[in-house]
């Protein structure tokens, strides 16, 4: 019997800041809700809204140099490789004499509320993540709800007391210092608060500057102006505020200023058009851990559910609140780092997308909980960036096709690097992308997709690895941030991401070309067959660097916060791990880096145990993975259930998506023409249920139960296919599926240790 899951979290604690805020948004605008006992604090942001700080510069001219870089490799030099880099950066352009970063995420503004009666006592605050809508309710009765409308674009933001509303509404920018000097205007005008700020140096790709309107309706009351952005109100039956971000120039429809007569200020009839479409998004899939016998058990705070430790229970919750974040951040654009929300003008990293590691782990549970469209938004950004993915290739190595940097936001240029983040070397990320897209045709079944979007960006990644390639391999290369523990530079040559990812890459044109029927197939074996193997280290795990180049030698470094080296079990697996020998490494790979993980020393990066989860449950270690879950579940999330990115700190998205992946990688393992049920099911799981979870090949699993000892399932698929099921108990059943015909599975269970 499903169990009702309780829709969203409650806390009773004030927020001392943004990053301890409730969170709401339709993926284009987004609320930070951290109210104080005092008063109604709601920070807004918006997608588009990078401050443009660092000039885009065309990337380092470096492809007439890179035999020199080679052969510093190759004589066991590294750090000098890397070095190299630097020095002719800074000599061809003054702006590479120190670091640059990406233009930062930044918050829109601030609206507050301020009772006339404070009062000291109980605050609770909940969000329902079936709706989207944060309440909180201050000790002197004054309530807040807030959501922000997928149908219509807008913050909706209700204040409702039972002696009716009386205080001051303030606007104001965000606390801080901004990054360069801005024009910022705050007027109050009637029954419209507005603040309009300009950037001062905006670039071709950068909005000019932002209006955040809001247009206030208050029955009964009386309104005055206080100063620029304050009005008090007296005497309300309730307060109404539609708040809208509009970066200028506008993408909109509304024009700069975002007019928002033409709306209806009914709290209710916007409740009523936005609730659908956003409880379809977070509703597809439902995942159930804990024992129906504890369905009795009140809903507790977030505060509670972390204190009382790792459970099927907050497992379950924080799936759902994982994904509920996802969602709301994900609208025109992918999630940022910070997902859509931003409260800060100098966000870590400035929260832009980054592209080896954060980014994938925000959107790995979009296709397995049945999200994929929105997964075009990625899409969407990388292809408005090829222009600056092809000149990256061309001026830092000569090649043809793509070169993709580990950050953007406003551009794609390859601009941040230095002489220890040596990430002009990492030559990775395309073809990581590549599996992206190659996902959406495997779950979606969309051949006009694949031809339309995956072809030509799969095509425009090899076309670089085709020119890039030597006969040693990749040569320079970078295993992100990590170094190998007989070296001083991050610097190297075959990491073993590289040979991985350009493997999958090369797997995947094959098959569109059979898909699509097309020729030219020929050409891309011909590049696989130029690629490195995988190599066992000594300790026999899976080696890091697959093999080194000259004087490298290149010896492995378990204690370090990324596991690139296992990109072959984060989506379908490279066939060559049907290789014993090779399979055994890999679990050994998983369990020493997964020793690191336990310690104090492991602070900072949560999606690292993403990354080793997704390996763990591809490979069927089921006590690995779940551990991975526990230190996760544990470590890295406030008591508003929103991840963070280090242990108690740094408000961060990529946990939020990476958390529910491992999940449903523990329940369902997917390939082309194949499924295997339970493939990593714990021993701490002995019941459960899942609806809605989708694997590549189109298959659905409709529904999928275990309990006393028993497993059965009911399949469906997105278009004709007979697949390969298999089964807890080791063994395997072929079932024919298709739209509208579904096949059922029942087994033994067998959970693992």
């Amino acid at each position: 019997m499903t169990r009702p899951a309780p829709h969203g979290v409650t806390t009773r604690l004030p927020a001392a800041d943004w990053e301890e805020g409730l969170v709401t948004g339709n993926g284009r605008q987004g609320v930070l809700a951290h109210s104080v006992q005092t008063q109604v604090r709601l920070t807004l942001s918006h997608e588009r809204l990078f401050w443009p700080l660092e000039e885009p510069l065309p990337a380092p001219h470096t492809a007439p140099a890179l035999a020199q870089l080679r052969a510093l490799l190759r004589s066991g030099a590294p750090q000098a490789a890397a070095e190299r880099v630097v020095e002719l950066a800074r000599a061809q352009h003054p702006g590479y004499a120190r670091t640059r970063w990406i233009d930062p995420l930044t918050g829109a503004g601030t609206l507050t509320f301020t009772p006339a009666a404070p009062a000291w006592g109980s605050l609770v605050r909940h969000c329902d993540h079936g709706s989207a809508v944060v309440r909180e309710e201050l000790p002197c009765g004054l309530r807040s709800e807030v959501f922000v409308s997928r149908a219509d674009d807008v913050v909706v933001l209700r204040l409702s007391a039972a002696d009716g509303v009386d205080g001051t509404l303030g606007l104001g920018p965000i606390p801080g210092t901004p990054p360069t000097p801005a024009d910022t205007v705050l007027t109050a005008d009637g029954d419209t608060l507005a603040l309009r700020t300009a950037f001062p140096r905006p670039w071709p790709t950068t909005p000019s500057g932002y209006t955040l309107t809001c247009r206030i309706t208050a029955p009964g009351a009386r309104v005055e102006q206080r100063g620029p952005g304050r009005l008090r109100i007296s005497g309300a039956e309730h307060v109404l505020v539609l708040a809208r971000t509009t970066p200028a120039p506008s993408r909109g429809p509304d024009g700069f200023g975002a007019a928002l007569d033409a709306l209806d200020p009914d709290f209710a009839a916007l409740l009523d058009r936005h609730t659908p479409r956003h409880a379809d998004l977070v509703g597809r899939a439902r995942i159930r851990l804990t024992p129906a016998g504890q369905a009795a058990r009140p809903p507790a705070t977030g505060e509670e559910l972390l204190a009382a430790g790792p459970s099927p229970h907050l497992t379950e919750r924080l799936v759902q609140a994982g994904h509920y974040a996802v969602v709301c951040a994900t609208g025109e654009r992918p999630p940022t780092l910070q997902g859509v929300w931003s409260g800060t003008h100098s966000p870590p990293w400035s929260s832009g997308y980054t592209l080896d590691g954060n980014l994938a782990s925000a959107v790995a549970a979009l296709h397995p909980l049945g999200a994929p469209e929105l997964m075009l938004p990625v899409f969407d950004l990388v292809e408005s960036l090829v222009d600056d993915f092809t000149d990256n290739a061309r001026r830092l190595y000569g090649c043809r096709g793509v070169l993709v940097p580990a950050h953007v936001s406003t551009h794609g240029r390859h601009n941040h690097f230095g002489p220890t983040w040596c990430l002009t070397l990492w030559t990775a990320g395309a073809a990581w992308l590549a599996r992206l897209y190659w996902d959406h045709y495997s779950h979606t079944r969309d051949t006009g997709f694949l031809r339309e979007r995956a072809l030509p960006f799969l095509r425009a990644a090899a076309e670089f690895y085709e020119d890039f390639l030597t006969d040693d391999g990749f040569v320079p290369s970078y295993s992100p941030e990590n170094t190998p523990a007989d070296s001083d530079s991050q610097a190297c040559a075959n990491a073993t991401m590289d040979v991985a990812a350009v493997r999958d890459l090369v797997r995947n044109l094959l098959r569109a070309h059979r898909v699509l029927g097309l020729p030219g197939a020929r050409r891309w074996a011909a590049l696989g067959a130029r690629l490195p193997g995988y190599r066992v280290s000594p300790a026999g795990e899976l080696a890091e660097w697959a093999s080194g180049a000259g004087g490298l030698a290149q010896t492995d470094r378990h204690a370090h916060r990324h596991a690139s080296h296992l990109f072959p079990f984060w989506y379908e697996g490279d066939p060559a791990f049907a290789d014993p020998r090779l399979r055994a490494a890999a679990v050994r790979a998983v369990r020493a880096r997964l020793a690191w993980w336990r310690s104090a020393e492991s602070d900072e990066m949560a999606f690292g145990l993403v990354q080793l989860g997704l390996a763990a449950a591809h490979l069927g270690l089921a006590g690995e993975a779940h551990e991975t879950l526990e230190l996760m579940a544990t470590r890295y999330w406030r008591p508003t259930l929103v991840s963070t990115h280090n242990r108690g700190a740094l408000f961060n998205t990529d946990l939020c998506g990476g958390f529910p992946a491992v999940v449903a990688a523990m329940l369902l393992r997917s390939r082309e023409g194949g499924v295997d049920l339970l493939p990593a099911l714990p021993a701490a799981w002995p019941e459960g249920e899942a609806h809605g979870l989708c694997g590549r090949g189109g298959v659905v699993v409709e529904h999928l139960e275990w309990a006393d000892g028993r497993m059965r399932a009911r399949l469906s698929a997105r278009e004709p296919v007979r697949v390969r099921v298999g089964l807890p108990d080791g063994t395997a059943r072929a079932v024919g599926l298709a739209p509208g015909r579904t096949g059922e599975v029942a087994a033994p269970l067998t959970p693992r240790p």
